[in-house]
């Protein structure tokens, strides 16, 4: 009998992006435990084991579902979009799980943030010093911190904010000014993809013309615009090195 449960980052929508360890295990699963709210079930139609969205279920009583099922000798796998380790609420479930005698193995999937890059053909590291991820102050969170971020130089990232994208404008746009490069990819990597690059300026209003409400990451900086910068990946570093 199997004691362990699976979770697996189905990546932002594309299934192709699924690493082949996450393929597998879906393939192989007899229970597939998935965010209805964000993917739906017949993305998961090449996969035979019986489905449920977790969608509306209590942390208590998804846990419940996978320990009755591990119980029962059957393979768990619990589906998170995206990569896991982002904003995938998984902490709360692992501590459940364990506290269960229940183990835990992640598998990691492509996030939105690097579907998102990609689909811009973006480095999001071009001409900064690194990447920041975050999301905006809501229900579940009460500062954000978006000012103290955007005075430093990196490229910000944020998740589950498109629906804010007024707020984030003026916090982030009176510390860098509203000409500052912006980048919204809405569904990235999926077959209805849409991708705005604009300017803090006039992005809230473009993201509303096209009526994107949600699933959406927004990217800030001068990295959407690309960098004419050389690194010296190519050059110095190379330099005496024999082979």
């Amino acid at each position: 009998m199997s004691n362990k449960v699976y979770f697996i980052g189905f990546g932002p929508g594309d299934p192709e992006l699924l690493t082949v360890k996450a393929f597998n295990l879906l393939k192989k699963a007899d229970l597939i435990i998935y965010p209805g709210s964000i993917i739906e079930e017949e993305s998961l139609s090449q996969f035979k084991g019986e489905k449920i969205s977790s969608y509306g279920l209590t942390l208590e009583e998804i846990v419940d579902i996978i320990e009755k099922a591990l119980n029962e000798g059957k393979l768990v796998v619990r589906v998170q979009s995206g990569d896991p380790s982002i904003y995938g609420a998984i902490a709360e479930q692992i501590n459940e799980l364990k506290s269960r005698g229940i183990d835990v193995e992640v598998i990691p999937g492509v996030s939105s943030v690097f579907a998102s890059s990609a689909s811009l053909g973006i480095e999001l590291t071009a001409g900064c010093n690194g990447v920041a991820i975050l999301r905006p102050k809501g229900r579940t969170l009460e500062e954000d911190y978006l000012e103290e971020v955007a005075k430093l130089p990196l490229t910000i990232v944020i998740l589950l904010g498109v629906a804010k994208i007024d707020y984030i404008v003026e916090k982030v746009g009176k510390i860098r000014g509203f000409d500052e490069p912006c980048a919204v990819v809405y569904h990235a990597s999926r077959e209805d993809e849409i991708k705005i690059i604009s300017s803090l300026r006039n992005i809230a209003e473009d993201v509303r013309k096209l009526g994107i409400r949600r699933t959406a990451t927004i990217i800030i900086g001068k990295a959407v615009k690309g960098s004419a910068e050389r690194s010296y990946l190519y050059g110095c570093f190379a330099e005496g090195v024999k082979g």
